[in-house]
């Protein structure tokens, strides 16, 4: 599960790290920023449905 700061470089970088080692990878869309909301709404709709599940923090649920 993956949240932080620079949806475009941090939080991109490291979901296709994760997927490109076979790890699930779900990014938490309102748990990520960046410097403008066309460069966050960029990643959440064309890369990260394509190597993880993308998710709100509402719908996560800790066990």
């Amino acid at each position: 599960m993956i949240a932080g700061i620079a949806t475009n470089f941090g939080v991109e970088s490291t979901t296709r790290s994760g997927w490109e080692h076979g790890y699930d990878m779900v990014v938490v869309e309102d748990g990520c920023t960046t410097v403008s909301k066309e460069l966050h709404g960029m990643a959440m709709t064309a890369i990260f449905p394509r190597i993880a599940r993308v998710v709100k923090a509402d719908e996560v649920a800790l066990a």
